[in-house]
């Protein structure tokens, strides 16, 4: 919903959105999730739908080309991701991405269509390799797709050594004969998309653009580099192994106060406003989501 009566949590944020606009020059929008504030197991966290209205309500009114993307989400649905990239890269010639405490997974693949993006020591991106929500004897668990597509591989080679798979059979009974070319495809998608925004946006120019941003895909949509998917990956994890356009938060000391504020002020906004979602430009134009919509 479009929330036009003001807290005085709002208040508070919509004060250091400012003091980021006037540090940067460049329009600021905050997209956070109330995942690390709200002890709840919710689908209104992750990147939805939703989202896509808010960032339509908070951006009409910009009338810059450069935009700094404050971003705070556990990540979520990839097709939604693209559809947020497609629409920011309409409007905005640059974007650079602040990452004040952790973008995760799908977060991170919106990260790879940045100019840059700026982390603190503090700050963590994450594996963008595919999770698929599959049914098992215990309940519903997400399964890392890589995963799905090993086991059928390793079934096939079994099967083409003549060796035995009869202990397979009771876990390859419960899944569709197409999970594993579903499994594929998400695979496929992540990295097409990692891959085509790093080499268009955050090396554009760059001799090296299309190695590089095959790179970035490769490293962190291979799940066997990290082995879980809720993996934080550090602003030094990501300069040692990848070449993404990564820097500190910590290289402008006015800078860094006041994103810093802003996410003090967010963190409080999720806590005791119960917000699942705040989307919010340096404006106060402000779409906000709550636990019990």
């Amino acid at each position: 919903m479009n929330d036009k009566q003001e807290s005085a949590f709002d208040q508070v944020r919509g004060k250091y959105l400012q003091q980021v606009a006037d540090e940067t020059g460049r329009d600021v929008i905050l997209y956070s999730s109330g995942w690390t504030e709200i002890d709840q197991n919710s689908p209104q966290f992750s990147i939805t739908d939703t989202d896509v209205q808010g960032f339509m309500e908070t951006i009409s009114d910009l009338d810059s080309d450069e935009l700094d993307l404050l971003l705070h989400s556990p990540g979520g649905s990839t097709e939604v991701a693209e559809q947020i990239v497609g629409y920011l890269r309409s409007k905005f010639d640059s974007i650079r991405i602040i990452v004040p405490q952790a973008a995760m997974s799908a977060a991170t693949l919106i990260c790879c269509a940045a100019d840059e993006v700026v982390m603190g020591h503090h700050s963590s991106l994450g594996p963008t390799d595919p999770q698929m929500l599959l049914p098992t004897k215990t309940g519903q668990r997400w399964v890392p797709a890589q995963t799905i597509v090993d086991q059928f591989e390793e079934v096939d080679d079994k099967i083409q050594q003549g060796e035995e798979i009869a202990h397979y059979t009771p876990i390859l009974s419960q899944y569709d004969p197409g999970l594993k070319q579903e499994a594929k495809n998400a695979i496929d998608l992540t990295n097409k998309l990692a891959e085509d925004w790093a080499e268009t946006y955050m090396f554009s120019g760059d001799p090296q653009a299309a190695q590089k941003a095959s790179d970035v895909s490769s490293y962190l949509s291979n799940h066997t580099n990290f082995l879980s998917h809720n993996r934080r990956l550090s602003r030094q994890h990501i300069d040692r192994e990848t070449p993404m356009n990564v820097v500190g938060l910590e290289q402008n000391q006015d800078l860094q106060d006041a994103v810093l504020s802003v996410f003090h002020a967010v963190t409080a906004s999720h806590g005791h406003k119960g917000y699942t979602k705040i989307i919010e430009n340096h404006n106060k134009d402000r779409y906000v989501r709550r636990l019990q919509e």
